[in-house]
């Protein structure tokens, strides 16, 4: 997994494949905790922008997967 990506579509697939890998038990939920929480904090402007997940974001990850990012990021939105 890299530590940051080049586009917010980039961003977006990669949170869909760890999300779904997680679904599907091939990650651990520490793996996808802390994978998150690396993205995150690396890609910050991609992901978010005015205190909610960017467009490209919500329309790439879709709402199941967001609400467990939202979790575990700690957002308020």
């Amino acid at each position: 997994m890299k530590l940051f990506y080049r586009t917010q579509r980039d961003l977006a697939k990669a949170i869909n494949d760890l999300v779904d890998a997680y679904w599907l038990d091939i990650v651990t939920e520490e793996e996808l905790i802390s994978s998150v929480k690396s993205m995150y904090l690396n890609n910050e402007d991609k992901f978010m922008k005015d205190g909610t997940f960017t467009k490209i974001i919500q329309q790439q990850c879709g709402k199941r997967r967001l609400l467990l990012i939202k979790k575990i990021v700690g957002t308020n939105e």
